[in-house]
């Protein structure tokens, strides 16, 4: 689960100016961690299979994301993907 403390720190991390917390950057990073804890429980718990769903919806979302940042700023997009891909 992304706990408050562990959600503002990806924001702040992400955020475009003070007040930006709905940007499709700051959307991304969430995403990001909200799948990287899914597939780790999914990896003790083999036959979740409402979770998997809700896995490949994010996965889904994420992607929507990634393209529109791909087509509205390229160069956002490539800070993204290496967040994305976890550099």
């Amino acid at each position: 689960m992304l706990t408050k403390t562990k959600k503002t720190k990806v924001i702040s991390k992400h955020q475009l100016h003070k007040t930006d917390t709905g940007s499709p950057d700051v959307q991304v990073a969430i995403i990001t961690e909200r799948i990287d804890y899914i597939s780790e429980h999914l990896k003790t718990h083999k036959k979740d299979n409402h979770s998997r769903k809700g896995l490949l919806k994010l996965v889904s979302k994420r992607l929507s994301h990634m393209k529109y940042l791909s087509r509205k700023s390229p160069a956002r997009h490539a800070t993204m993907t290496s967040v994305v891909k976890g550099k």
